[in-house]
């Protein structure tokens, strides 16, 4: 998370459902920007549809619009709760991406389930002197971010370690890899899985020659699983 959003309480938000990848979402609901709560979460007016206020649905991901030109910028979130002020209702809203400007992902997501491993550098120290990794598996995977299954809940912004499992054989797959990714979003998943949660992750890298190996580590799942 990129720090508190800077909207100037009074500010008109134009408010669309997300829609998958490739279309264009419709910005056809207008709210105000009350004030950001902290870094995660911020208050809206609830908007009125067709004359009456719109029901939340926690599940439903909305965007949320701002600005102009160079100033354009989009953050997304969720509806957690109705929060009364006085005599007013407001939509408190968590964020699940940084304020940013909006644009297309270019990197395509794929879902494949692989194994993975996670764990921080804040976790303690096991007998041997070493941090036990916690077990995952992906839904999907691209260039730039995962989404993941886990049984452990981190906040939005923490930072992590995943790797990645070696795919194919020493003479013609790709070794385990590991990678650095800062947590977007958090959600629970239905019970009766393997998995208590499902996270969003932005991966991060140091360099371009770290961003080179992840892309050759996605080319080559999506080679080996035919994606």
């Amino acid at each position: 998370m990129a720090g508190a959003l800077k909207i100037n309480p009074g500010t008109k938000l134009r408010i669309a459902f997300d829609v998958p990848i490739g279309q264009e979402p419709k910005f056809n609901m207008i709210c105000t920007f009350n004030k950001a709560l902290d870094e995660s979460a911020f208050l809206v007016s609830i908007p009125m549809v067709g004359g009456k206020a719109l029901e939340p649905d926690d599940n439903q991901k909305l965007l949320f619009k701002y600005g102009d030109g160079e100033d354009l910028g989009i953050v997304a979130g969720y509806v957690d709760d109705v929060v009364k002020s006085g005599i007013r209702h407001y939509w408190k809203v968590r964020r699940v991406t940084e304020h940013r400007q909006f644009i297309k992902r270019v990197d395509i997501r794929m879902k494949v389930a692989l194994p993975i491993q996670y764990m921080q550098d804040t976790w303690a120290l096991n007998s041997d002197g070493e941090i036990d990794k916690e077990s995952g598996e992906t839904m999907d995977i691209s260039n730039g971010g995962l989404a993941v299954y886990l049984n452990h809940w981190f906040d939005v912004g923490e930072t992590c370690i995943f790797s990645l499992p070696r795919i194919g054989t020493a003479s013609s797959g790709v070794p385990e890899h590991e990678v650095v990714g800062v947590v977007c979003w958090m959600r629970e998943v239905p019970k009766g899985g393997n998995f208590r949660f499902i996270a969003g992750i932005q991966l991060r890298f140091a360099d371009q020659e770290e961003r080179n190996e992840m892309q050759n580590y996605v080319a080559y799942v999506k080679k080996r699983y035919r994606l």
